[in-house]
């Protein structure tokens, strides 16, 4: 007999996922609805007016797409780009590699720069870039967690407008913990995950485009035959993906409804929640709260004697990249962390495997007592694999940064009553999610 799905506890400080709110879990058991139920469509019109909100703008077309984070960013990608398009991509670590494999797959004719692992590139060698290449998107990660670092954004779009090009980000990682503001900084086109800073699990992808965006999208719409109607257009180069089809995504999440997928409920009840929680304690208060937990973890990590990889000035908020010291076995470490601990951290990729753990401070877990239960195992493990390191200088270290932090926020909000109770109009949903300043 198989055995029931029982996972152990475990407290996930790597970079992500990490454990979800117990009120996403919540809603995520509440009981599924057909997809055309008022009640569900409702819930979906509730959930774009939110997420409207978590990214700032004022997006019509603000959706999410069923799948993983990469499905959101192949979505925009595979959608804005036909093959022979040009596409710059700034690569400061491995997400911006696959930003260029998605890229490639799709026909683009791409166009890269390099900057070391670590670092971020000034606006202005993105702008000679721009210059040079011409692309008709700019695509740009804004927190990649291979590297820990932070791509300043708010300089890009204006770059983008001033050469032609639509400017695409990646905000996987780091929105909510981050700051990010789609209108405000030009961005035409910017996809999320829910399981990083949001606070939810993978497996939902919240998506906006700008106007600019729809009209390059609509450009390639191509209603599938079984549901086209008279009228309906069959374009001679459609977007090179159905599930992935944002001109249908669209259709499927606007007024006429049309059919493309079955949604997926339970998830879309996870990011309305995430949504909600994150309105709730208001997005400023957030970062500050992603802000804190950064600051501890990477004092305590300093002050056990160990050396945090990167350019500091451009770290994200909510993940810090440690340099695994000379004799120390960064695996073993890992393990041991998990197993005598259970506290998951992190490994890197590619230059950066083997050379560094990567410690996450990320939505539910950017909170003070999962980041000084996780320093507290840190020193005990490196302790026993042999490495000396200062007793309790760690814990010390996080719990300073949070004694000057006056009313350092933690995650907060009303208990859930049961099922997400969606508003019955766009309109009532914006009014209902607590108004947050730019």
């Amino acid at each position: 007999m198989t055995q029931p799905v029982n996972p152990p506890a475990r407290l996930l400080m790597g970079p992500g996922p990490i454990d979800a709110d117990p009120r996403v879990l919540r809603a995520m058991a509440t009981p599924l609805v057909g997809q055309y139920d008022p009640w569900m469509t409702g819930t979906m019109t509730a959930t774009q007016a939110l997420y409207r909100q978590v990214f700032g703008t004022a997006n019509e077309a603000t959706v999410l797409v069923d799948g993983t984070s990469r499905a959101g960013i192949e979505a925009a990608l595979v959608s804005l780009l036909a093959p022979g398009d040009r596409v710059l991509v700034p690569v400061f670590g491995r997400f911006g590699h696959l930003l260029v494999e998605i890229a490639t797959r799709a026909g683009a004719e791409v166009h890269t720069i390099e900057t070391e692992w670590g670092q971020v590139f000034p606006p202005s060698v993105v702008e000679d870039a721009v210059r040079r290449v011409r692309p008709k998107v700019l695509a740009v990660v804004q927190g990649d967690t291979s590297t820990t670092m932070n791509q300043p954004l708010d300089e890009l779009g204006a770059i983008c407008e001033r050469y032609g090009a639509l400017l695409y980000t990646d905000a996987t990682a780091s929105v909510g913990g981050n700051p990010l503001e789609v209108d405000a900084w030009g961005i035409d086109a910017a996809t999320a995950g829910l399981q990083k800073c949001l606070g939810g699990p993978s497996g939902s992808a919240p998506l906006t485009l700008s106007p600019r965006a729809v009209a390059v999208v609509e450009g390639r719409r191509s209603v599938e035959a079984g549901i086209r109607e008279a009228d309906d257009v069959v374009s001679d180069d459609p977007i090179r993906s159905n599930y992935l089809d944002l001109a249908m995504i669209l259709d499927y999440w606007g007024p006429r409804r049309l059919n493309h997928h079955t949604e997926a409920a339970s998830m879309l009840y996870a990011a309305n929640e995430c949504a909600r929680i994150l309105l709730e304690e208001g997005k400023d208060a957030a970062v500050l709260r992603h802000a804190t937990a950064g600051r501890a973890m990477t004092s305590g990590v300093q002050a056990l004697g160990l050396t945090v990889f990167g350019d500091q000035a451009h770290k994200m908020h909510n993940v810090v990249a440690v340099e695994i010291p000379d004799g120390v076995v960064g695996d073993a470490v890992r393990t041991a962390m998990l197993e005598d601990h259970g506290i998951e951290i992190g490994t890197s990729f590619g230059p950066l495997h083997g050379r560094v753990w990567r410690i996450g401070t990320m939505g539910f877990n950017a909170r003070k007592d999962a980041v000084v239960t996780t320093l507290a195992a840190l020193e005990h493990t490196l302790r026993r694999a042999g490495h000396a390191v200062p007793q309790g200088a760690g814990v010390d270290a996080a719990l300073d940064v949070y004694a000057g932090v006056v009313a350092a926020p933690e995650p907060t909000g009303p208990e859930p009553t049961g099922a997400v109770a969606p508003p019955a109009s766009a309109a009532q949903a914006a009014v209902a999610a607590p108004a947050v300043s730019a």
